[in-house]
């Protein structure tokens, strides 16, 4: 079972750069989007549901801006939107797929790097997503939560770590948040569960040559149950090709999607 995951910073900007056609190649079952900054009507039938997949989307009211998006193999048995407060989900940022007893989704936390206000909007975001992410596990299910959870965990999870504790992604009480997510509630970082190394990252800023040097941080995750953690088998981030300022999350798991 391959699961994908992908910033695109425009689901259109990625497509001119080649990322369907990339897709198609990659033996996916599911692929869990972010950012698609389009809504549904905005998009051409190429773009919104290309080859066989079945897709579906979150979008943001505001054009441009946000949106979230999956595209499955397999029809889902069933498709939820949002998380269930209104202030979040007019932003499009959460859209689950249910097979069986498994759930895929696919989220996008707010980035705080634009000032305070938007950090203030995305310590209002984690408060409000903890605690459903806590009750999930009371749930007969297993989940993998993908998507960019613009928060760096570790040290080894961004390249200047020094100087970037009192930026947003790396704040401490984003770093204790994760913290509390894996430590207490028992989730499961899916990259983390079969790969140690330092500079794996997954966004570059576009400033200076923060590509070209390998200056990134570690921002996309899969996020598992624990069920979930002895059957994470390989784990790559994909760089040959660039569709955005984030690079595909690429996760094989141990089972068939149909088999949960």
């Amino acid at each position: 079972m391959r699961i994908i995951s992908a910033n695109l910073n425009g689901i259109r900007s990625a497509h001119r750069k080649g990322f369907h056609l990339w897709l198609a190649k990659q033996r996916a079952d599911v692929v869990c989007l972010q950012e698609t900054k389009a809504q549904v009507a905005q998009l051409t039938d190429e773009v919104r549901s290309p080859g066989r997949w079945h897709t579906y989307y979150a979008d943001a009211e505001k054009k441009g801006y946000s949106g979230v998006a999956l595209f499955c193999r397999q029809e889902p048995d069933k498709i939820t939107t949002g998380f269930g407060f209104d202030e979040f989900d007019r932003e499009g940022r959460y859209i689950q797929a249910d097979f069986g007893k498994l759930s895929v989704s696919s989220v996008y936390l707010p980035s705080g790097s634009s000032g305070d206000h938007r950090q203030q909007v995305k310590f209002e975001f984690m408060d409000k997503f903890m605690p459903w992410l806590a009750k999930r596990r009371k749930d007969s299910r297993e989940y993998i939560v993908c998507g960019d959870w613009n928060i760096a965990h570790r040290n080894i999870d961004l390249k200047n770590w020094r100087s970037n504790q009192k930026n947003s992604g790396f704040l401490p009480a984003e770093r204790a948040w994760l913290d509390r997510l894996f430590d207490e509630v028992g989730y499961v970082d899916a990259f983390r569960q079969i790969n140690q190394q330092e500079e794996q990252y997954t966004w570059w800023s576009n400033r200076g040559q923060a590509w070209e040097n390998n200056v990134g941080w570690r921002l996309d995750y899969q996020i598992i149950t624990p069920g979930l953690a002895e059957r994470v088998r390989k784990a790559s981030i994909y760089k040959k090709n660039r569709f955005s300022d984030h690079a595909p999350l690429i996760i094989d798991y141990d089972g068939d999607i149909t088999a949960f």
